[in-house]
């Protein structure tokens, strides 16, 4: 096993160096040209200044260029600091501002926001910018090196001097105050998920790995080093192919994927816009999803269609490293309201169902979702008190730590662990206590929608608090509230039933590509406020 992840990259390229390890679009690179590079990007970074456990952000979209660049990183012993190039440059701001970062590598189409974040003030005072491109001219962003200096390095073997237990990368998720939370994930807890998910999936040299979160996304890391891990190839995803379900379809099949992962939006939008075939994708072995739950409905649409494929639900915040928990559906269901659950514990992991005591409950009760276990992230990078709010001692040993992780669980008859939402997306209305999340569950089995969400607000109603509905209709689909609301009642009480509704071309998206419910929820409060003001 090694202790450090781009050693995966070292091994592969002695024993394999001309095979290829990433793929985008017509370019490719082999593992002896990925380790040479990223070799020589590590000496540069160290002849600029870096020393170990500096932090130095990446700024460009997927591409070569990007995995040579948090390779070199790693490397170099710094930690890798990935930033979305479609995020404001006001929020960008505030990571550089947190992370200190010693330098920023671009490249590709950021030279807007580039310019913007150069205009402001957090973070830029002591940061270095490389171009991970042959120009542009050194004077238009006063680049501390470009691609022709990083190639004037040896490609030998880089000397490193970190350990396993040294962070690997700083990963940013939003924070409820506004600022961004920096989540700080170890070398050695990559390379435990990485050891059990390869063997548990059975990857090896032959695959042919998708790489479609961005980035900054924890999946991300995944596709990466879980393909580096066994030498097969990355396929880089563009990010445009996102709204372009055929496309996504047509890239599986054309580029012979053997592992499809992403977030559940995405198998769902293609699903709605039916765009796998039946037996489709002869070499597809395995589609694993992991960041939300994926309607029952859209699931049975793949695995009716492709039943030659393992599907595997994965869970696991960020700050548990990848995904905690697993469960390969054994078979499609039946139901489309069935609930599948996340499963049981990877190796090394450990959930726990618990009470308001830290005490666990029976199987069955609904209780709060701690983690503990291999995964656990030392904590929020330079923020001991969001550290010490979430990560809470063992109930049983407290020389362990536990996370808890906000969201909402119960132990199944069949010993499983079932995702019941989150807790804030638990609301009393009208006296009840309603589950969001079964609302939703209940509306993706209603026929001619796309996609849809459950959100509520608060009210001075009596009701205190109003369930919304918003939902995107399926082409050609003749789909009013009135039709929503008769063939939702069909399932719930009308207690549970939607007061607000809103059709949307669209859903507003985080940078993950999951629905942005903050921005749903502002559309309803919106268009509340206005109907209020009529007379």
């Amino acid at each position: 096993m090694p202790q450090l992840l781009h050693e995966w990259v070292r091994a592969q390229a002695e024993q394999r160096p001309g095979a290829v390890a990433v793929v985008a679009g017509h370019e490719t690179l082999t593992y002896a040209r990925l380790e040479s590079l990223s070799n020589q990007l590590a000496r540069t970074l160290r002849a600029g200044g870096c020393e170990p456990g500096d932090r130095v952000a990446l700024l460009m979209p997927k591409s070569t260029a990007a995995i040579v660049g948090l390779l070199g990183i790693y490397k170099a012993d710094c930690i890798y600091v990935p930033l979305d190039p479609s995020s404001p440059a006001s929020r960008l701001g505030k990571i550089l501002e947190s992370c200190e970062n010693r330098w920023l590598l671009a490249a590709g189409p950021v030279t807007r926001v580039l310019e913007e974040l150069l205009r402001e003030p957090r973070g830029l005072s002591r940061m270095s910018i490389g171009w991970m491109e042959v120009g542009p001219p050194r004077e238009s962003f006063g680049a501390g090196f470009i691609l022709d200096d990083v190639l004037g390095y040896s490609e030998a073997p880089f000397p490193c001097r970190n350990t396993g237990e040294d962070a690997a990368h700083i990963l940013f998720t939003s924070g409820s105050t506004g600022t961004p939370k920096g989540v700080v994930i170890t070398h050695a807890s990559v390379i435990h998920f990485v050891e059990w998910a390869t063997k548990h999936f059975g990857m090896d040299a032959s695959d042919r790995v998708s790489a479609h979160p961005p980035l900054n996304f924890d999946l991300s890391i995944f596709d990466i080093f879980g393909t580096f891990a066994v030498g097969g190839q990355l396929h880089l995803v563009p990010a445009e192919f996102n709204l372009l379900p055929n496309k996504l379809a047509e890239l599986i099949r054309t580029a012979e994927l053997t592992q499809w992962f992403s977030v559940p939006s995405v198998l769902n939008y293609m699903a709605k816009l039916d765009a796998v075939k039946l037996d489709d994708f002869p070499a597809l072995r395995r589609v694993l999803w992991c960041g939300e739950v994926l309607p029952t409905p859209s699931l049975m649409y793949w695995m009716e269609r492709l039943p030659h494929v393992r599907f595997t639900n994965l869970y696991g915040p960020t700050e548990t490293t990848i995904a905690s928990s697993y469960y390969t559906v054994p078979a499609c269901p039946e139901d489309p309201q069935a609930a599948i659950p996340i499963g049981m514990p990877c190796d090394g992991e450990e959930l726990l169902v618990l009470d308001e005591l830290l005490q666990p409950l029976p199987p069955g009760e609904t209780g709060d979702l701690y983690i503990g276990g291999a995964g656990l992230s030392p904590g929020y990078w330079r923020d001991p008190e969001k550290t010490n709010a979430a990560f809470r001692r063992h109930p049983s040993d407290p020389s362990r730590r536990i996370y808890k992780t906000g969201d909402l669980a119960k132990v199944g008859d069949d010993g499983l662990v079932y995702f019941l939402g989150r807790t804030d997306s638990q609301i009393k209305s009208r006296g009840y206590r309603i589950e969001l999340g079964e609302i939703e569950a209940a509306l993706n089995a209603v026929a001619g929608l796309q996609e849809c969400a459950v959100v509520a607000i608060t009210t001075d109603g009596f009701e205190g608090t109003t369930i919304c509905g918003a939902y995107i209709a399926a082409p050609g689909a003749d789909v009013t509230p009135v039709t929503l609301r008769r063939e939702l009642g069909k399932r719930l009480p009308g207690y549970m039933l939607p007061a607000r509704w809103m059709a949307f071309e669209r859903f507003p998206k985080n940078v993950n590509g999951k629905v942005d419910r903050r921005r749903l929820k502002e559309a309803f409060e919106v268009d509340a406020t206005e109907a209020n003001r009529q007379p």
